[in-house]
C-alpha cells in the first residue's frame, strides 16, 4: 500500500551522511546538519491501541539471538559477528522479521507496542547488515528510493497491518511522535559504533521502564555519549540531530545528561553551561572492529 505522505527531500537522510568519525564545533548547539535530520510526523494510523489489553507479545526468539549474537567488548561497545552468520542463523532473522510482521499491533496496549515498535527497528538493522555484509557502515547500504536519498533509511524493508515500513516510518512516524520520549534514541541501533548499544536483552512491555532507565545511562556515561575535557563538553551528534526531542535548549539537554550521570560525570558537568563540541562514528558494529575505527 503507497504511504499518504512524502517527507521533504531534506527530511529523508536517515541519521544524516556524515564523515565516519568527527568532531564539529557549536556556535550555540546548533548546527545545519540539524536541518537534514528526520522531523517527528506523526503517521496517525498507528495511534490506534487498545488500552485494556493484558496481552504479551512473544520476543523470545529475539531475545534468544541476541544472547547467542551480540558480544559484549572490553570498551563497553556491543558488537556481532554479521559476517559469520550461518545460513540457518540468517534464516532465523527472517523467520524473526516475518513473525514480528504478523503480529496485529493495532490490538495491543501502548507498553507492549513501545517494545514491539524497538524491537522490530533492531531487529530489521540486524537483518539488513546481515544481508549487505561485507559492508563498513550502514550508510554504504545505499538503497533508498529517489535521486538525493542516501543510506537505507527510506527503503520498505518490512509488511506491517498491511503497511509497507521504513526505518524512517518505525523512528520517525510512530516511536518518536506517538510516545514523545527522548530514551527512545538509546533503544533503537543503527549498527554503528558511535550509536547506543545494541541491547543483548529484546525489550519488553514488562521491562520497559528499566530498560529504558538503563540504556540512558548506559550511553550517557560512555565516551560515546558524554565527554569531559579541560572543562569542555562533546556530546554525541545525536544530541544534535534530536535536539528537539531533548527539550530544544542547552539547559535542559544538560539537565538529562545530569539526570543519568555517575557522580564523576554528574560534577563534572555541574558548573558547565554550555556545549562545545559533537562527534560520532559510524563505523559498523561489527566484531573487532575499534571504536573510532
Amino acid at each position: 500500500m503507497k504511504k499518504p505522505w512524502a517527507l521533504p527531500i531534506g527530511r529523508r537522510l536517515g541519521r544524516v551522511v556524515l564523515a565516519a568519525v568527527m568532531v564539529l564545533p557549536l556556535a550555540a548547539f546548533t548546527s545545519a546538519e540539524r536541518l537534514f535530520a528526520p522531523s517527528s510526523e506523526l503517521w496517525p494510523r498507528w495511534e490506534q491501541h487498545d488500552p485494556a489489553s493484558a496481552a504479551v507479545i512473544d520476543f523470545t526468539a529475539w531475545d534468544a539471538f541476541l544472547k547467542a549474537h551480540v558480544q559484549v567488548g572490553d570498551d563497553g561497545v556491543h558488537r556481532l559477528d554479521y559476517g559469520n552468520l550461518a545460513a540457518d542463523e540468517r534464516d532465523t532473522l527472517a523467520q524473526i522479521v516475518a513473525d514480528f510482521a504478523a503480529v496485529p499491533i493495532s490490538t495491543y496496549g501502548r507498553r507492549e507496542q513501545f517494545a514491539y515498535w524497538v524491537n522490530l527497528y533492531n531487529v530489521v538493522t540486524v537483518k539488513l547488515i546481515a544481508d549487505h555484509h561485507p559492508v563498513e557502515s550502514i550508510r554504504d547500504i545505499d538503497i533508498s528510493p529517489g535521486l538525493f536519498a542516501s543510506g537505507p533509511w527510506d527503503k520498505d524493508l518490512v509488511t506491517v497491518e498491511g503497511e509497507a515500513l521504513t526505518l524512517n516510518d518505525i523512528e520517525h512516524r510512530i516511536l518518536r511522535p506517538i510516545w514523545n520520549d527522548p530514551r527512545i534514541h538509546y533503544a533503537v541501533n543503527c549498527a554503528s559504533i558511535g550509536c547506543p548499544n545494541l541491547a543483548v536483552d529484546a525489550f519488553t512491555g514488562a521491562d520497559l521502564e528499566e530498560q529504558l532507565e538503563a540504556a540512558a545511562r548506559s550511553y550517557i556515561n560512555d565516551p560515546r555519549g558524554v565527554t569531559v575535557a579541560n572543562g569542555e563538553v562533546t556530546v554525541s551528534k545525536i544530541y544534535d540531530w534530536f535536539f528537539e526531542d531533548f527539550g530544544e535548549s542547552v539547559s535542559l539537554l544538560l539537565q538529562h545528561l545530569k539526570r543519568y550521570a555517575e557522580p564523576s560525570l554528574a560534577a563534572q558537568l555541574e558548573d558547565i553551561g554550555t556545549i562545545n563540541g559533537t562527534a560520532y562514528d559510524w563505523s559498523l558494529n561489527n566484531t573487532g572492529t575499534a571504536a573510532g575505527g
